[in-house]
């Protein structure tokens, strides 16, 4: 048994992305996001699958290494099974069985359709559904199944001793298998850290299964995120329990607060649920007041509209209409009063910048000074005077109706504020005021500053606001300064406050005055701030009344019945602790457009009296002077001492993980200068697609990214090399990573892809370069310092592309054949290769792309879907792109495919050849190459899910014997 680690050598990268996918796709219903906003959480099934590959050994036997893997994390055949929550319908197992097992199992009813006969037994029905099963994909099964964090006990004592013979443990849990192992290897329970702790997955799942934790974060609000992760989530559904209570308590303490107050009753009784309110300012041509918005539908469903009326009062009165006309509703939708950042008047049709509505300009020095006034600290609303003004305009109201069955129905309306609902707007304001001051002394309502920065300048700049409490009006504030005084007086624990903080996070979240209003149909109500990662003022939002913000502030809390042994949560700079970790794995901002120190800075307004009160070994503020951000010499430097730091706080056996999104070359030759400046040493690097369809194809390709595991140890070596003694052992060992993975790889299963087999490339250019000491031809310092893209590590990792690429030929090329194809050429018949393999992750036409240097590839996508995407075959293609200038339109492969076109849309291979020989110049000396290519396709066909292919693999057995046999 060597020293390695099992990700060292090995590591399912297919199927860990497809549960990492369905866990993704579970969007609030994933275990850690319930609790609370973050940016860019890593599935927990990734970090489960991280630890347990860092644990394991790599053996003498790698199939049985990684059989044990799977299994341990159900996996495998029989974990699956296990894990399988849904039913296979009786149709589709009626239609599996044989005729003689269909006249056993089933009768046909009357409409002939198929039902179980009566005699059948519970262990029959699980035997066929068994069957059935066992002959879907992997992607068919998981459909199937809950996620792997979803099942206990799954492994039976029977597979624990298998598990134990091969380990040489004595577990039977994942629990006490985590702790035998880091015996083995560390001499304790192993200890797990993440210096980068954010919305906490990597210690939550270090701790849930059984390992030592070990979090800090820079930022408090990501340390009180980790704090409810392990000391929430971790209790049994009696302590949670307790906690639903309190929120119960708290809603309704608010609720009869407001009831009394009558703030969110109308007159007829019924109960505010949204108040829509717009941004208005006088159009400096005619003098009218305009309300801004882009649109003037309100709910696509009801079929609600605002109509703007002339006031006679240089003014619009806005008219809610509920059941409007389809006429109607296309003119709402295309009267626009802001568009493209200018104001366009409903009265006079000029169109006019709001940048001059605010009176931007620019000084003599050429620096740009904004001209709207900054608000005070004391100001909660607009003065009559100010050049934006917000008004409320549509209300949506909740009715009960007892229908002629003594029944309680619930209905929604909208409708035009009247007298007294502005009066309820006026009695709002002077409540507020009444208690502005008390409020913001005792830390109920924000009274911090918004400091200036790339995100935050936004609010300061568009609308003056100065203050954090100016992003949200009135109603906002007293509704959310009711929620703070009755946590203040009723939570009695530590973590009673803590879960009152994240339930006014939440409220914050979904009730700014950057939510937007969704007037789709089944939505019509107002989105959360956090929509995408900016603090972007709009001019048309809506605000929820607290029947509408219930379920954001009693938010669900699941219970994960766990003990999560030692764990220590740390408010620190990563640079500065001194704790030490067996294991670190860390998702640092590398590279990273997330301002995470700013946009927190949102929730930290509203928690930093609370988290002073109770975790008074944490400061409360944000650190953003400290925050390691950005990109360039500074950043690459702070990230040198972070990881410095890191390793000095391991063991000599210790490794570290490092996950960060895959991109160009130059990201990784950044980070491998980085860690390996840091005293750090690439052992092994894996791509994991953990894309979901909210992406697609943008910017040529390069959109929809991968997180790649970097694996890492301390660098022990005290030899120095030369820059060209490098690619001989560079070249050998990119083979040897290429030819043990595809050893390794399971056959009837395929594991690893093309694009994987690139990524080892990568991984072993860095993996021979971090082996030594230093290299002579190589200044770490200068290298980070340049902000070009020509570093000499760029080139060695091209350079290894390269090799990979050579290595890589597809079955049926010749390699010199393979060699002489044109980049373009060689990506769209890898990428054939990778949708043969049944692979449809956009994830691997990016890495195709980037290892060829093809930045521009949409053109030749049928389908950019995430895990739906493919190449267009030779009929979709038709003849588009045809005379186009780039290189793959004129090169032989195109032509290959238009002339396998012609051939199936008219039925006749000769018009096929003969566009080949009147269109490829050098006809005769590339007819090789437009055999290979034609033989190549014909390797598509029987292929279940190539299909579509079907016609033009038919032309191309006719066409490729036509140009066989082809004399002058």
């Amino acid at each position: 048994m060597s020293d390695k680690s099992f990700i060292e050598v090995q590591f399912p990268v297919s199927k860990i992305s497809k549960e990492s996918y369905k866990e993704r796709k579970a969007n609030l219903g994933q275990t850690l996001t319930g609790l609370g906003k973050w940016w860019g959480r890593k599935p927990l099934i990734l970090v489960r699958a991280t630890i347990l590959g860092l644990l394991l050994p790599a053996t003498n036997d790698p199939v049985k290494d990684r059989n044990i893997f799977l299994k341990l994390l159900t996996m495998d055949d029989e974990g699956l099974y296990k894990r399988k929550v849904k039913s296979i319908s009786t149709k589709d197992i009626y239609n599996f069985l044989e005729d003689k097992e269909k006249h056993t199992y089933f009768e046909l009813d009357a409409k002939r359709s198929p039902r179980y006969v009566k005699e059948i037994t519970k262990d029959q029905k699980d035997e066929l559904q068994k069957r059935y099963f066992e002959t879907l994909s992997y992607d068919e099964k998981i459909a199937l199944c809950c996620r792997p964090e979803e099942v206990y006990n799954a492994i039976s004592k029977k597979e624990w001793e298998e598990i134990n013979a091969h380990l040489g443990t004595n577990a039977y849990s994942l629990q006490s298998l985590m702790d035998e192992l880091g015996q083995k290897k560390f001499g304790h329970t192993p200890i797990v850290g993440d210096c980068f702790a954010g919305g906490g997955s990597i210690p939550f799942e270090a701790a849930r299964i059984g390992c030592e934790a070990y979090a800090s974060d820079l930022n408090p609000v990501a340390c009180l995120l980790n704090w409810a992760n392990l000391n929430i989530l971790s209790k049994s559904d009696e302590e949670i329990e307790k906690l639903r209570e309190l929120q119960q308590k708290v809603y309704d303490e608010v609720d009869k607060q407001i009831q009394e107050w009558g703030i969110e009753t109308n007159e007829d009784g019924h109960r505010a649920v949204s108040y829509l309110y717009c941004t208005e300012t006088e159009c400096p041509e005619c003098g009218y007041t305009v309300p801004l918005s882009p649109n003037w539908i309100i709910g696509k469903g009801t079929k609600t509209i605002a109509i703007l009326k002339d006031n006679g009062n240089k003014g619009f009165n806005i008219e809610v209409k509920q059941n409007a006309s389809s006429e109607e509703i296309k003119v709402c939708e295309s009267t626009s009063t802001i568009k493209n950042g200018k104001m366009i008047c409903q009265n006079c049709r000029s169109e006019t910048s709001m940048s001059v509505i605010r009176k931007d300009r620019v000084d003599t020095e050429g620096n740009k000074i904004y001209g709207l006034r900054q608000w005070n600290k004391s100001e909660f609303k607009n003065r009559k005077d100010d050049i934006l003004r917000e008004r409320l305009y549509c209300i949506r109201y909740l009715r009960r109706i007892i229908d002629e069955k003594g029944k309680v129905k619930e209905e929604r309306y909208y409708s035009t504020p009247n007298d007294r609902d502005n009066d309820r707007e006026l009695k709002v304001i002077r409540l507020l005021e009444e208690r502005f001051d008390m409020y913001q002394q005792k830390g109920y309502i924000p009274s911090a500053k918004i400091e200036s920065g790339e995100k935050t300048d936004e609010p300061i700049r568009s609308r003056g606001w100065s203050y954090w409490h100016q992003l949200f009006n009135a109603r906002q504030l007293l509704l959310h300064g009711l929620i703070c005084e009755s946590i203040n007086n009723l939570a009695c624990s530590q973590k009673e406050y803590a879960i009152g903080l994240l339930g006014m996070n939440k409220c914050a979240d979904w009730n700014s005055k950057l939510g937007v209003w969704h007037s789709g149909a089944g939505v019509e109500n107002s989105q959360n701030t956090f929509l995408n990662q900016a603090l972007n003022p709009l001019y048309n939002y809506g605000t929820r009344g607290l029947l509408n913000l219930g379920n954001s502030w009693k938010f669900n809390i699941s219970s994960c019945n766990f003990n999560p042994g030692i764990k220590s949560i740390k408010t620190i700079d990563a640079r500065t602790l001194e704790s030490k970790s067996d294991l670190w794995i860390t998702d640092p901002p590398y590279a990273d457009a997330v301002n995470y120190h700013e946009l927190s800075e949102f929730f930290l307004s509203w928690d930093k009296k609370i988290i002073e009160d109770i975790f008074k070994e944490w400061y409360a503020d944000s650190k953003r002077v400290l925050a390691v951000k950005g990109k360039g010499e500074n950043f690459n430097q702070s990230m040198i001492e972070v990881y410095s730091n890191l390793a000095k706080n391991m063991p000599d056996n210790g490794m570290q993980v490092v996950m960060f999104t895959h991109q160009d070359v130059k990201v990784w030759a950044e980070l491998a200068l980085v860690l390996w400046a840091s005293g750090l040493q690439v052992t092994s690097a894996w791509n994991i697609a953990t894309e979901t369809e909210s992406g697609g194809l943008k910017n040529g390709g390069n959109y929809v990214k991968g997180t790649v595991l970097l694996v890492l140890r301390k660098q022990n070596s005290e030899y120095t090399a030369y820059l060209d003694e490098l690619y001989p052992a560079i070249e050998d060992e990119v083979k040897y990573q290429i030819d043990s993975m595809k050893d390794l790889d399971d056959k009837e299963d395929p594991n690893f892809t093309d694009a994987d087999y690139l990524l080892a490339a990568y991984a072993a250019s860095l993996k021979v370069l971090t082996s030594y000491k230093n290299i002579e031809d190589i200044d770490v310092q200068y290298e980070l310092s340049k902000s070009d893209a020509n570093s000499p590590i760029v080139t060695i990792i091209n350079e290894a592309v390269k090799i990979a690429f050579d290595y890589l030929t597809p079955s049926g090329f010749d390699t010199f054949t393979w060699k002489t194809l044109l980049p373009e050429e060689r990506f769209y018949i890898k990428g054939l290769d990778t949708e043969k393999d049944g692979v449809y992750s956009l994830n691997s036409y990016q890495e195709l792309g980037r290892g060829f240097g093809v930045k521009e590839y949409s053109d030749m996508m049928a389908s950019s879907k995430a895990n739906h995407a493919r190449l267009k075959t030779a009929s979709e293609f038709a003849m588009k792109h045809t005379n186009e200038s780039s290189k793959f339109g004129q090169s032989v492969l195109r032509n290959v495919l238009i002339a396998l076109y012609k051939s199936s849309k008219e039925e006749d291979a000769t018009k096929g050849k003969a566009w080949l020989r009147n269109e490829i110049e050098g006809y005769w000396n590339e007819r090789s190459k437009i055999i290979e290519i034609l033989d190549y396709i014909k390797t598509l066909e029987h292929i279940d899910n190539m299909e579509h292919w079907e016609e033009d693999v038919k032309s191309a057995r006719i066409l490729v014997e036509l140009v066989r046999h082809d004399g002058v």
